[in-house]
C-alpha cells in the first residue's frame, strides 16, 4: 500500500454508530512545522478553528488518559508514538490528572473506536470532542518523530486541507510559552485537602491531582494556592511546588514569592517545573532543551547513590548546572542527555526534582521523595 492509499483510506468519513455521542468524521488535513515541513492526514470533523502549539511525542504504550490531562502539556500538541491509542478508553474523572484534557491536540497513528475495560466510561473519540479537543491522524508518527529529534520542539499549525489551500500561512505560528501559560492550568483559589498534623502549602502551577493524592497518604493537610498567591504569612509546615507548562522565566510572581519562603528555612520541595522555579528562585537560569523530555522511560541517576531510576518526564526546559550557587548542588541527572534532573541546598531544607515522582501513570521508582519530604517536616 502506497503512502497516499493509506492516507486516502484514513481520511475516508468513519461513522460510529455504537456510540452516545452519534457519528465522528475526519477530513484531509495538513500539519506543517515551523521548518516548512509538510504531513498530510486527517483532521477531526469537530475542529472548529486551526490547532496551533509546540509539537511533542510521548513514548509511553499506555497512560494516555494520564498524559491527555496532565497540565504541563499545556500549549502543546501532544504525538503518541504508540501505534494504537484508546482501546482501553477513558475512565471516570477521579483517575484523571486534571478536570479536563490539557493539551491543545492529539497526533495518532491509528486510534482505537470500541474500547474493552471494565472502568471504561467513554471511547478516546467520545472524550476528545466532549472536550474539543482536534484530533490529527499522522500516517507515519514515527517520521514525525524522527523529525522532531533533529530539528528539535518544533512549533505547528494543523488546518483543513482543500483545493485552493494546501499548506498554512507561516505568519500563524505563535509560541505558547510566550503567553502566561500557568494562569490557564492554575486554581483561582485555595483548595484545602485533609485533616492531617502537618500543614503543606502546595503552589498550584499546573499540579497533577496524583501529587495531592501522594500526599495524603501521610498524616498531612493540604492548603493548594493559585500559582501568584502569597502564602508566606500563613502558618505552615513545608512548601510544595508543583509541576506546569511553559518556561520558568515567565513566571515571575511565583519566583519572588519562593524567595520569600525561603527565608523562612523551612523545607521546600519542587517537581518539574517547581524545579525550574526553584533554581531561579536560588539564583540560577534555566534554558529550553532540544528536544525535551517526555515519556514514561526516561534514565534518571541519584548522584549520591549511585542508584538509577526509571521516571515519568515532561518538561522542554532545564536548570543550568553553570549558574548554580555554590550552596546549592545537583542530585539526579538525565543519563540520556546529561542534564540536571535534580537540585538541593546544601545545608537548608530545600530540594527538587525534573522528574515526576508521582508517576501517573507510571513508573513508580521514585515516589520515596514523597516520604523524604515529609520527613523534613
Amino acid at each position: 500500500m502506497t503512502a497516499g492509499s493509506k492516507i486516502k483510506k484514513i481520511v475516508k468519513p468513519l461513522p460510529i454508530k455504537d456510540t452516545p455521542s452519534g457519528s465522528f468524521f475526519f477530513r484531509p488535513a495538513i500539519l506543517q512545522l515551523q521548518s516548512g515541513v509538510q504531513m498530510k492526514g486527517a483532521l477531526s470533523i469537530w475542529a472548529t478553528q486551526q490547532v496551533s502549539g509546540e509539537v511533542v511525542f510521548t513514548t509511553g504504550m499506555t497512560g494516555y488518559v494520564e498524559t491527555l490531562t496532565d497540565p504541563s502539556y499545556a500549549g502543546q500538541v501532544i504525538t503518541f508514538t504508540y501505534p494504537l491509542i484508546g482501546n482501553y478508553g477513558v475512565p471516570e474523572k477521579k483517575y484523571w490528572e486534571h478536570e479536563r484534557i490539557a493539551a491543545r491536540g492529539a497526533i495518532l497513528s491509528e486510534a482505537c473506536i470500541l474500547p474493552s475495560h471494565y472502568q471504561s466510561r467513554r471511547s478516546l473519540f467520545q472524550w476528545l470532542q466532549e472536550d474539543n479537543i482536534p484530533l490529527f491522524i499522522c500516517p507515519d508518527t514515527r517520521a514525525l518523530t524522527k523529525i522532531i529529534r533533529e530539528q528539535g520542539t518544533p512549533l505547528g499549525v494543523i488546518d483543513f486541507a482543500t483545493k485552493n489551500k494546501k499548506s498554512v500561512p507561516r505568519v500563524l505560528f505563535s509560541d505558547p510559552a510566550k503567553s502566561n501559560l500557568i494562569a490557564e492550568v492554575s486554581v483561582v483559589k485555595e483548595k484545602i485537602y485533609g485533616k492531617g498534623k502537618k500543614t503543606i502549602i502546595a503552589v498550584d502551577c499546573g499540579m497533577k491531582e496524583n501529587i495531592i493524592r501522594e500526599f495524603l497518604q501521610y498524616d498531612t493537610t493540604i492548603i493548594r494556592v493559585p500559582y501568584d498567591y502569597d502564602y508566606t504569612k500563613k502558618t505552615f509546615d513545608g512548601v510544595f511546588v508543583s509541576n506546569g507548562p511553559g518556561d520558568p522565566s515567565q513566571a515571575m510572581d511565583t519566583i519572588k514569592i519562593l524567595q520569600r519562603a525561603m527565608v523562612l528555612k523551612k523545607p521546600i520541595f519542587g517537581i518539574c517545573l517547581g524545579s525550574q522555579l526553584m533554581g531561579h528562585a536560588a539564583g540560577a537560569k534555566t534554558y529550553k532543551l532540544p528536544y525535551g523530555h517526555r515519556g514514561q522511560n526516561q534514565p534518571c541517576k541519584n548522584l549520591s547513590s549511585g542508584r538509577c531510576y526509571l521516571t515519568s518526564q515532561n518538561h522542554g526546559y532545564a536548570v543550568d548546572e553553570k549558574t548554580l550557587p555554590k550552596d546549592w548542588i545537583v542530585t539526579f541527572r538525565n543519563l540520556n542527555d546529561n542534564s540536571v534532573e535534580g537540585i538541593s541546598h546544601k545545608k537548608l531544607p530545600f530540594f527538587s526534582v525534573q522528574f515526576h515522582p508521582e508517576a501517573s501513570p507510571g513508573p513508580t521508582d521514585s515516589t520515596y521523595l514523597f516520604k523524604e519530604f515529609i520527613d523534613l517536616l
